[in-house]
């Protein structure tokens, strides 16, 4: 899995024009970052051509089981972010 640290050294090397220290590749990762979660809290959603799109949906009450106990339990609605990966995705991953 790729961590915050190597992605901002990838960020970094692939743009050296745009981003002269890892610190300014972070800065721009945190950025994006909080771009994608103000996008995904308001509900409107986020899309990147050839990557994917978030969404938030509501996913319903409904009934469990404690896997301890084996007792029936409810689990509460809640709002859950989903993600759609793109066509491009989807086929650069199954080449």
């Amino acid at each position: 899995m790729l961590t915050k640290a190597e992605f901002v050294v990838a960020l970094k090397e692939t743009l050296p024009e745009v981003f002269e220290t890892k610190v300014s590749a972070e800065k721009a990762y945190d950025a994006f970052c909080k771009v994608l979660t103000k996008g995904v809290v308001s509900e409107q959603g986020v899309r990147l051509p050839n990557v994917g799109a978030f969404s938030v949906y509501d996913r319903a009450e409904r009934t469990g089981r404690n896997p301890q106990t084996g007792q029936p339990m409810t689990i509460p609605a809640r709002k859950v972010v989903k993600f759609s990966p793109a066509k491009a995705l989807m086929e650069n991953v199954n080449k």
